[in-house]
């Protein structure tokens, strides 16, 4: 109930009104006063304005012409961190949400304008066709603009851009120029041929007049999303590692050392004509889905998993169903062959043993498509 004072002095007369229980406990405590903190904008806010500051940083190094400098630890703990396994995962379940035949043309076409999409070289180009982004970004081509290159003992798997590519040396390959990650911890343990004093490298050589090559190939969102083999050969293991889902664009590999070894990624091992040979898909934020068509057994992008594991199958074992067809141990891929696919853009990267005197016909950047030459003997 309201109380009625008059100042003596003005002769002015209050109205008072008694405070509620709750509004003397905020005054009492301090809360009401001051408004809600919001821990979501702030995070977006904060890691925005420090993620902007780092790239502005990086870019006025780069003009300057010096090297970027690699991410710290604790900096890359907090990339880590961000869940993005579980937005690959939405991602995933959006992709594949049916759109009403009136909505295709333009969201496709939307995209198309973003990334550079050449629709005129899509088996179908009739954007109505596709049901959802998962097949729109997994659209196959007409079979006659990927020719392969015949002058060439080695072709491109993918449709992308060249990140690096040259001789393995002391068992780190570079994943750009000046920055590299272990062999070991990228393709996982292998079994020792003699000696146990030789180096990773070597354990992967079945000859010593053979060198260790290797050559990284980037697919932007634009890009033909399925990989395919780059030569005759022989697939023995397929190793699936669960990890982190970074984005392996250009500048986060400059930034972030052993990137492809901390990203989830599926490496194909087995023998081609001059030796060892791997081809590795690796995965990225919103490509937490790497599909082997041979391989129905492979699920990626799981909920949970033990941090450094790894799961193997091997294609050689006995009374393997899948290799009945195939006469000899491994699954035998020709070249050319249609492998597998990502659900966006990500990396692929190739290790094979070679004559010492295998030559790249490369440059580092460079866009290439999937069946150009990538070397020679």
């Amino acid at each position: 109930m309201a109380a009625v004072l008059r100042c003596v002095r003005s002769g002015v007369i209050y109205r008072v009104f008694p405070l509620s229980c709750s509004q003397q406990r905020s005054l009492s405590t301090g809360r009401g006063l001051l408004p809600r903190p919001r821990p979501l904008r702030f995070l977006l806010v904060t890691g925005g304005g420090y993620l902007g500051y780092q790239h502005y940083r990086r870019r006025n190094q780069e003009e300057d012409g010096a090297p970027p400098p690699l991410a710290t630890p604790t900096q890359v703990a907090l990339y880590r961190s961000f869940p993005t396994r579980l937005l690959s995962r939405a991602w995933g379940r959006l992709n594949g949400v049916e759109l009403p035949t009136w909505l295709r043309r333009p969201v496709y076409s939307l995209y198309i304008w973003t990334f550079g999409v050449n629709m005129q070289e899509a088996a179908v180009e009739d954007l109505h066709h596709y049901r959802n982004l998962g097949e729109f970004f997994r659209r196959r081509l007409k079979p006659a603009v990927r020719p392969l290159c015949t002058s060439s003992c080695l072709v491109s798997p993918a449709d992308g851009r060249i990140l690096h590519f040259g001789q393995v040396k002391n068992s780190e390959v570079e994943q750009v120029k000046g920055v590299t990650y272990s062999l070991e911890n990228f393709l996982g343990p292998q079994k020792r041929r003699g000696n146990d004093s030789s180096s990773f490298r070597d354990l992967l050589l079945a000859s010593p007049d053979n060198d260790l090559f290797h050559v990284v190939v980037y697919l932007a969102p634009g890009d033909y999303h399925c990989f395919h083999s780059p030569t005759d050969w022989r697939v023995e293991l397929r190793r699936h590692f669960p990890g982190s889902l970074m984005s392996v664009n250009p500048g986060v590999a400059r930034w972030v050392k052993e990137l492809f070894c901390l990203n989830e990624r599926v490496a194909l091992t087995g023998q081609w004509q001059h030796g060892f040979f791997s081809l590795t898909a690796v995965g990225a934020t919103n490509v937490g889905s790497i599909r082997v068509y041979f391989d129905q057994e492979l699920q990626t992008n799981a909920p949970h998993y033990s941090k450094g594991s790894f799961h193997d199958r091997s294609y050689i074992a006995a009374g393997d169903q899948l290799l009945k067809a195939a006469g000899e141990g491994g699954v035998a891929l020709q070249r050319g062959e249609a492998v597998g696919e990502f659900n966006l853009g990500s990396t692929i990267v190739l290790l094979f043993e070679a004559p010492k005197d295998f030559s790249f016909n490369l440059q580092p950047g460079q866009r290439i498509r999937v069946g150009e030459g990538l070397g020679s003997l």
